[in-house]
């Protein structure tokens, strides 16, 4: 990214910390220190900060963290995340090492009660897009690439993949504001998000790229039946059918970028790490 006037524009680097905790958990497995400690994800983790710190040379940034606690999304469905299984035994000893990890890197980090990491993430975003900021989605979620846009910008630094504009609607045959209209009629296991009956990311795709967001496809079910997707009619009558399953699964794809928060840049530099910190710790986690 880079500005059309040739003005350096500040760059903030937003990184998806609970979601590479749990990533850098299941790459790894095995890990231990010589006292029996798991470090798997403190390992997995800390790579990825120190590739991004070597490669980025970020000058602000934020490690978000999702908060213990329900968020507006447990609201909505109960079964939200219902699936997912209880915290493992190996992994809930290492939290304390990640942060302090972290720590001693010096980075910055965030978590708001009753908010997922992705809504702080999507709120810091636009308000950083609003204040002529370039920001940087640092994460392996797909799901944030609905927040990409001439500002800002989806990389994964441990499959070296970074996803503007152009890439998302590759990925999803969609603009990245409409992201989450695919991702709630094909619904999403991992979440529990249920999606609609019958639609796969294909069909999903293809319709919200000829007929628009959800709301437009359930207003003119006619089209579905001329739009040429496979099983049109049968796709038409189960929409007609799960039409508050299709409005539910898209509000719950979709990341809100209204948390009471305030982007304070000045907070959020990057004054570079504490070998002192550091040192000691890497020792205890041998």
């Amino acid at each position: 990214m880079g500005s059309a006037d040739g003005v350096a524009r500040p760059r903030l680097y937003l990184i998806d910390g609970s979601g590479y905790v749990y990533r850098a958990f299941h790459a790894l497995p095995g890990l231990g220190t010589t006292r029996g400690l798991p470090t798997n994800a403190v390992y997995g983790f800390t790579t990825m900060l120190a590739k991004l710190l070597r490669e980025e040379s970020p000058q602000h940034v934020v490690v978000v963290f999702d908060a213990p606690g329900e968020t507006f999304r447990d609201g909505l469905f109960a079964s939200y995340k219902a699936n997912r299984a209880p915290m493992p035994d190996e992994l809930r000893p290492q939290l304390g090492y990640i942060r302090k990890v972290v720590e001693a890197l010096r980075l910055p980090t965030l978590e708001v009660p009753g908010v997922e990491a992705d809504d702080v993430i999507g709120t810091l975003a636009r308000q950083a897009g609003r204040a002529a900021i370039e920001t940087v989605l640092v994460t392996g979620d797909k799901d944030l690439m609905q927040l990409v846009d001439e500002r800002t910008i989806w990389l994964d630094p441990m499959r070296e993949r970074r996803c503007g504009v152009a890439e998302v609607r590759e990925r999803f045959g969609v603009d990245p504001a409409l992201v989450p209209d695919v991702l709630g009629l094909m619904g999403d296991a991992i979440d529990n998000i249920p999606g609609v009956t019958g639609i796969g990311e294909k069909t999903a795709s293809a319709l919200v790229r000829q007929l628009g967001p959800v709301e437009a496809i359930l207003d003119h079910l006619d089209e579905v039946e001329r739009s040429g997707v496979r099983g049109a009619k049968k796709i038409r009558e189960t929409l007609a059918r799960e039409a508050e399953t299709a409005r539910l699964s898209k509000a719950l794809a979709t990341i809100r970028c209204d948390v009471p928060i305030c982007l304070d840049l000045a907070a959020l530099r990057y004054p570079g790490p504490d070998p002192d910190k550091l040192r000691p710790l890497f020792a205890e986690l041998e």
